[in-house]
């Protein structure tokens, strides 16, 4: 059984974008934010983040905030969308943590696969009297900053967070005393087998349960369409995964056209750096984390010559 998961448009045309220039884009604006003073810019650098808004507790987009602290006005697209599947099963695995040894998060997307099993009525409410509590009492592994943050809004407490990316977590996790019983992790359909084969081999027991499928945003074509039209072409592009490149390389380049090698390509990570580099594009940088700041930090550098 499979539930589809659309992130909503505005109104055509209906590019998501957040601005941090306050000016009008003729856009469906997401969100808009003032950007830093800078006395000597000739011109704004426009820079694309290929990848869906979210606000933090300030009400902001922590990526558009970071990168109009440089004096960049960024603007986010989202290319990819998810399927759920498989939520009857996860919720029946939630439903019993004294069969397991703890929890693995490496994406978003899982934990918001485990607070779709909570939302139901009768499993909300067993989860906050009993279920919460016993998989407190065991660990909880996750990827990244961000995705602690979801994980810790379902009333869980997490460890291994700084770990970068799951080859790093799969090490983190390798380095503790070992549960006799299975770790729990659920995961998409693209998950890297890094993390699985490295806790294979150090005798770890694993049990994965697959909750999402990554498709396509259903207006990425006409999204950046819009953008380029009203736009240009943007100074730099980043990707955030090796999905969101394929879903939106062939668009990118179309639009593009000639003037594509003035685009400076950035990486969330090494991993989507290696996507870039296996399609023959040059990455300019790859940020040293993957959070607003580290990034933000990166594509100001990578910037500098032509940015004040």
């Amino acid at each position: 059984m499979r539930e589809l998961r659309r992130r909503p448009l505005d109104p055509p045309p209906r590019v998501q974008v957040t601005s941090n220039s306050g000016r009008g884009l003729g856009l469906s604006s997401w969100q808009r934010w003032p950007r830093a003073p800078c006395k000597d810019c000739q011109a704004i650098m426009k820079v694309l983040l290929l990848k869906d808004p979210k606000e933090d507790d300030c009400g902001q987009d922590p990526y558009v905030r970071e990168l109009g602290l440089y004096g960049l006005e960024a603007t986010l697209i989202p290319v990819l969308s998810f399927e759920f599947l498989s939520l009857p099963s996860l919720s029946e695995k939630l439903s019993h943590p004294e069969g397991y040894g703890g929890l693995i998060f490496t994406s978003p997307r899982a934990v918001e696969a485990v607070e779709r099993c909570l939302q139901k009525d009768t499993k909300a409410e067993v989860w906050k009297k009993s279920l919460k509590e016993k998989w407190n009492a065991k660990s909880v592994y996750v990827v990244g900053n961000a995705t602690a943050s979801l994980v810790n809004r379902i009333g869980l407490h997490t460890e291994g967070e700084t770990c970068g990316n799951a080859e790093k977590l799969a090490e983190y996790i390798c380095s503790r005393e070992p549960s006799a019983l299975p770790l729990l992790f659920p995961c998409g359909t693209l998950k890297r087998e890094i993390l699985p084969k490295m806790l294979k081999d150090k005798g770890i027991p694993l049990e994965s349960v697959t909750v999402y499928q990554t498709i396509p945003h259903p207006g990425i074509q006409g999204n950046l369409t819009s953008y380029y039209t009203q736009q240009g072409v943007p100074a730099s592009i980043t990707f955030f995964s090796p999905s969101g490149l394929t879903h939106s390389l062939k668009h990118i380049q179309e639009l593009s056209g000639d003037s594509i090698g003035q685009i400076k390509f950035v990486a969330i990570g090494p991993t989507t750096a290696q996507a870039l580099a296996a399609q023959g594009l040059p990455v300019s940088c790859t940020a040293e984390s993957p959070t607003p700041r580290a990034l933000a930090a990166g594509i100001r550098t990578t910037l500098q010559p032509h940015a004040c």
